[in-house]
């Protein structure tokens, strides 16, 4: 009888040795999985699980947003402080005042301006993308720029913004011209619109060119002409945010 005790004992033991080791693996396989989504800052529905992946649509880095982990102590699975996603979505990147061309446009109140000598020539400048349609992010987008303009004139910061519409078509001056009355834009704030040929080819040249007015980038694109220095941003950052990437663009010589 002790005989046949001591071996159930004995396959008992073996038994849960075997599935302590089990666990164990299972538990150690289970900590060291991570899975790590990466996203467009500038069109969130771009993603990947590559670092280092750039946007189909904009160009941009992709940037991490999401990382599903099953109990991993923080020393296992240190942040990477350069995919953080509390990173402030800007990027500096290879842009040149000659890209932008000498397009013929018109502003809001009518006003047929030579685009780069008019506007961009000399002068520090914000420049997001609209259309006066839109119901989603334009309204919080030209929001943004009001604010910005607030404060930029709070900050004593020289500043000409522009916003240029990405359904020319509809857009006549006439409505840009309501749209910038509605966001109670002051002098400084350009409105631009145009022959559809023309504004197509100056988005392309900026890096925001659609074929869908819907699919338009929540792009800021900040720049000092006289210094060739350009910096994008997220058109939704704080106004605060933006205007700290103005001046530091303004101070380039």
């Amino acid at each position: 009888m002790k005989k046949a005790t001591g071996i159930v004992l004995l396959v008992i033991a073996t038994l849960f040795t075997a599935g302590y080791e089990a666990t164990a693996q299972t538990s150690k396989t289970t900590k060291t999985q991570t899975k790590v989504v990466y996203a467009c800052p500038m069109h969130p529905e771009v993603t990947s699980t590559k670092r280092g992946a750039k946007c189909r649509k904009c160009g941009m880095n992709l940037r991490r947003t999401k990382t599903e982990v099953a109990h991993v102590p923080p020393e296992i699975n240190p942040v990477d402080p350069a995919a953080d996603p509390s990173t402030p979505k800007t990027e500096s990147y290879s842009f040149s005042a000659a890209k932008i061309p000498h397009a013929r446009v018109l502003d809001q109140n009518g006003k047929q301006l030579n685009f780069y000598n008019d506007l961009i020539k000399g002068k520090s400048v914000a420049i997001n993308f609209v259309f006066t349609t839109c119901t989603a992010i334009c309204p919080s987008l030209a929001a943004t720029f009001r604010r910005v303009q607030q404060e930029a004139r709070t900050r004593g910061l020289d500043v000409q913004l522009i916003s240029i519409s990405v359904d020319p078509t509809v857009d006549t001056p006439e409505r840009l011209q309501d749209f910038a009355k509605k966001f109670k834009a002051e002098p400084g704030w350009t409105f631009v619109t145009g022959d559809k040929s023309e504004i197509d080819a100056l988005l392309q040249a900026l890096g925001a060119g659609v074929t869908n007015k819907n699919d338009h980038t929540p792009m800021v694109l900040i720049g000092n002409e006289a210094a060739d220095q350009w910096t994008r941003a997220y058109g939704l950052s704080s106004p605060a945010k933006i205007l700290d990437l103005i001046q530091s663009a303004s101070s380039r010589k």
